[in-house]
């Protein structure tokens, strides 16, 4: 099993562009919306400079996407 940790946006977006996303919009302060055209599903994702996205974070997108922790970070 595919243990979860901190991961920086890009790897976040790589993700999530794997999946079906694709940006949509800036949304509001630091964070954009990404959505996946097949079910029109929105995903907001924080994006700070310099820093990781924490764990607790990536396992609420995890959550709002539908798929496991497994397939998500080996993806």
């Amino acid at each position: 099993m595919t243990e979860l940790r901190e991961l920086s946006y890009r790897e976040v977006v790589r993700r999530l562009s794997k999946l079906g996303f694709r940006f949509y919009r800036q949304g509001k302060g630091s964070h954009e919306l990404w959505v996946r055209d097949s079910d029109g599903r929105a995903m907001p994702v924080p994006r700070h400079q310099g820093k990781n996205i924490r764990k607790g974070t990536i396992r609420a997108i995890i959550r709002e996407v539908g798929v496991s922790v497994t397939e998500f970070m080996d993806s």
